[in-house]
């Protein structure tokens, strides 16, 4: 995917997305934390987990994580508790992005910075706490399951430069996932595809930050 050009003064706001770009994600955590649970094999569970319509409406906060958890005990088949399910849900994050603190705290010094994430009630009261410190470089945070809108759906990149209060061709916006990236360019962001710290050290870098 082609990154867009950059250049020093190109922006008035920094928009980032959370997973696999300040927040590592590792589901196979998660995954082995339920088996651990349920007496199975992690294996056992890997082709029936499915980001279907309860998991898109768990994100926009339309279920709550005790519907959430019923529903995944039969899709999954397994018969674990609520505290279990919600243990292993969150176990799904691995830590910071290497290097993504320090990077942040630069930017913040020179641009406004926000987040704008696809994530659920649970994992929002989990990684608040947990990651306090490097999320509290952004001046705001738009998350799926309170705004009522998901990634990549154009309502919710509107919401978010509405919000913001800059044109949209002035917010630089990173995210690892290529339909996020799409979407946000259709909605004129300027979008930068992230597949290591590596790219937002670089987009940073042109922008002269």
């Amino acid at each position: 995917m082609n990154q867009p050009l950059l250049a020093p003064g190109a922006a008035d706001a920094l928009l980032f997305d959370l997973g696999r770009v300040v927040l590592d994600i590792d589901f196979n955590k998660t995954l082995a934390m339920w088996a651990g649970h349920a007496g199975c094999e992690p294996a056992h569970l890997v082709g029936r987990f499915a980001r279907d319509e309860i998991y898109q409406r768990h994100e926009t906060g339309e279920v709550s994580d005790a519907e959430f958890f019923e529903s995944l005990r039969t899709s999954l088949g397994i018969g674990i508790t609520d505290a279990q399910f919600l243990e292993g849900w969150n176990a799904i994050f691995a830590g910071e992005m290497p290097g993504i603190a320090a990077l942040l705290a630069r930017a913040a010094k020179r641009l406004p910075l926000y987040a704008f994430s696809n994530t659920n009630g649970a994992h929002v009261e989990h990684f608040s706490e947990v990651y306090a410190p490097v999320l509290g470089h952004f001046r705001e945070m738009f998350l799926s399951s309170a705004i009522g809108l998901r990634k990549p759906d154009a309502a919710a990149y509107d919401h978010v430069v509405k919000a913001i209060g800059v044109p949209a061709s002035r917010i630089v916006f990173f995210d690892d996932l290529p339909e996020n990236i799409e979407g946000a360019r259709n909605r004129g962001l300027t979008a930068v595809h992230v597949t290591s710290p590596d790219d937002v050290a670089g987009a940073l870098a042109a922008l002269g930050i």
